[in-house]
């Protein structure tokens, strides 16, 4: 049986994991990433592709900021600058504006928009809404063209990937991290869970009770419509339906809050309570088909406040996490991957990440964002 010595070991090549073993072998550490499959073929590769700043916290809004930036300057990121559209309920507005202000206050060009300007966009019922926000620079990006990027960057770096190897033993010996394999033994001092809907399942291999869960989540796709559609990614915040373009089709989805745990295949059933709310807002889906072979399904990797679990873990020499984005990890994975290395290094973060570590959780500082 092999031993692979490394400086750090990452469990998990999604685009989280596959980011931060870049970032970490820039800094000349010897990193070594375990993945059960294929680089992103979990939840990275089966989102809705989705990148946008507009949050209402500023370190949420920071780590999209500037993911949003070194997306745009990577070539074949698939970035799309085609903004995102929030329609916000009446309930939630003056929240909202306060974040807007933030937003702002932090250089994202967000701006409110009246109902007449929101329909240059898309056509909707604006019934119960307070107002809508846009901003020009969220947009969507290539999820699994992004990794592999990461993961071609990453061992130009130096970086080992220990692909299609499940990990089935963590524990820690002597200050050194040892993580059991088929392939062998990984040997480390630091170890960093970036394995996404599995997260809590890594944790509890070292007796860690990580609060990150699985929830599935689905992605319907209309037939082929003409001409093109040409939306940005619009979310009604009081349904929490959300449509974009992709192609000449449009992709819509919603979350069910009871869909928790592994369960396989799409939930076509689901399709009729999200498009019956879906219509009330925009009404012109009625008149749409929808195309089953075309849809798909995935994971999010949810924690209680549904914010991301960063840093280093309380009380356990050399774990790390960057895990728990609920949704939000290939908007803000390019940014993470820096904190990260930083993290590692014994540096203090470019961008304060306090507000996400474990510990919130012990301090009852968990604070849910607004636009989630």
């Amino acid at each position: 049986m092999s031993t692979f010595n490394a400086d750090i070991v990452v469990i998990g090549a999604g685009i989280v994991g596959a980011a931060c073993a870049w970032r970490l072998a820039q800094r000349g550490l010897k990193v070594i990433v375990v993945e059960q499959g294929a680089p992103a073929h979990g939840s990275s590769s089966r989102g809705a592709g989705g990148v946008r700043a507009q949050f209402n916290t500023a370190t949420n809004i920071l780590l999209s900021r500037e993911s949003i930036a070194e997306y745009a300057d990577m070539p074949g990121s698939g970035y799309q600058p085609a903004g995102y559209l929030m329609l916000v309920p009446e309930a939630g507005w003056a929240a909202a504006q306060e974040a807007l202000a933030l937003q702002r206050s932090l250089g994202i060009p967000s701006e409110q928009l009246t109902f007449q300007d929101a329909q240059r966009f898309v056509a909707f019922d604006p019934s119960g809404l307070g107002g809508c926000s846009h901003c020009p620079i969220d947009g969507y990006v290539d999820p699994p063209t992004l990794t592999r990027a990461f993961v071609s960057q990453a061992q130009e770096a130096g970086a080992q990937f220990l692909l299609h190897t499940n990990v089935d033993r963590i524990e820690q010996r002597g200050g050194l991290w040892e993580i059991g394999t088929p392939a062998g033994t990984v040997s480390a001092p630091q170890l960093l869970n970036a394995s996404g809907a599995w997260a809590g399942q890594v944790g509890a291999l070292a007796g860690l009770d990580l609060p990150v869960r699985p929830a599935r989540r689905m992605v319907f796709a209309t037939l082929a419509l003409s001409p093109a559609p040409q939306l940005p990614f619009v979310f009604d915040l009081e349904s929490g339906v959300w449509i974009r373009s992709k192609g000449d089709r449009v992709l819509l989805g919603r979350a069910d809050a009871n869909d928790t745990g592994w369960r396989e295949d799409l939930d076509w059933n689901w399709l009729v309570p999200t498009l019956q709310l879906a219509v009330r807002r925009f009404p012109w889906l009625e008149s749409v088909g929808f195309d089953r072979q075309a849809s798909w399904f995935g994971y999010y990797e949810v924690t209680p406040d549904h914010q991301p679990l960063l840093g280093r873990m309380p009380g356990v020499d050399g774990w790390l996490n960057a895990c728990g984005f609920s949704g939000h990890g290939v908007m803000q994975a390019a940014a993470t991957a820096r904190v990260m290395a930083q993290e590692a290094c014994g540096e203090a973060p470019f961008i304060d990440i306090d507000p996400l570590r474990y510990d919130r959780f012990q301090r009852g500082t968990a604070v849910m964002d607004m636009q989630l």
